[in-house]
């Protein structure tokens, strides 16, 4: 076991104790003990990347999440996440961190991809980009499907977070490893470990606690929840990407790099 991932994973374990968060893990016997796997999560939640990382525990393995680059700037996130070897992905030039996930994969790693880039606001599957299909073709490893369900309810996007005590519940299937022949073509794997994944997820859901009153928000539209349908939440994050460019051309037009700070205006 690493020195500083071990004592991440310890912290969180500390952490998931003291919310009382209660995990139902099933598969995880289907987590390779050895080789590379390219580990595909859904994303309905801030914390799924350590709750992902649990389902790898039974067989001893540590998961290298690729997550955007500016956690790894961060002065606390930074050292851990480089210190537990976890793969940085800058969105406006990728190749670099492709190519990292891929020779980690060829070493043997399994690497955490969340197909969907971003979060579900309709916590349903939202569409999946190849990138995780592309991966496991040229490293020649297979598809590790993998399902989260219930840490939306912890901590999502447009809703407040729950830190402290909740009892929530959190369900992580993870399905048998889907082999990839070195011929194959991406879109098809993609939409066959995609199938996959819903068929886990409607195993999950259907075995979790009824959500009712307040928490209706934490339910998909389509199984008579008041979260937004795929649809809606489609125009939410097109309507929030787009304003998100705009800030970032008009801080590059005042000549200021994107995300820094705002230089002072006349006095």
């Amino acid at each position: 076991m690493e020195p500083v991932y071990s004592s991440v994973i310890g912290f969180a374990r500390a952490v998931f104790a003291m919310q009382g968060l209660k995990f139902t893990i099933a598969g995880d016997e289907n987590v390779p003990r050895a080789g590379g796997a390219v580990m595909t999560v859904n994303h309905t939640g801030y914390m799924d990347f350590a709750y992902a990382g649990l389902a790898a525990q039974r067989s001893g393995r540590l998961v290298r999440f690729m997550a955007k680059d500016g956690v790894f700037s961060h002065p606390v996130s930074g050292p851990l996440m480089r210190g537990m070897h976890h793969i940085p992905v800058d969105r406006t030039a990728g190749a670099a961190s492709y190519a990292a996930a891929v020779d980690a994969l060829r070493a043997g790693q399994i690497v955490g991809v969340f197909p969907e880039a971003t979060i579900s606001r309709s916590f349903e599957l939202k569409e999946f980009k190849t990138g995780a299909a592309r991966m496991a073709v040229e490293a020649g490893v297979p598809i590790l499907p993998v399902v989260i369900w219930g840490s939306q309810r912890v901590w999502t996007k447009g809703h407040p977070r729950h830190l402290g005590r909740t009892n929530v519940p959190i369900i992580i299937h993870v399905g048998e490893p889907i082999p990839v022949a070195a011929d194959a073509d991406p879109v098809a794997v993609t939409e066959q470990y995609k199938a996959v994944m819903a068929d886990l997820l409607d195993v999950a859901r259907a075995a979790y606690e009824p959500l009712t009153g307040p928490d209706l928000k934490y339910l998909p539209a389509s199984l008579g929840g008041t979260a937004p349908t795929l649809a809606e939440a489609t125009r939410l994050d097109e309507a929030e990407a787009a304003e998100r460019q705009r800030r970032a051309d008009e801080e590059r037009g005042r000549g200021v790099r994107p995300g820094g700070p705002v230089p002072p205006g006349p006095r």
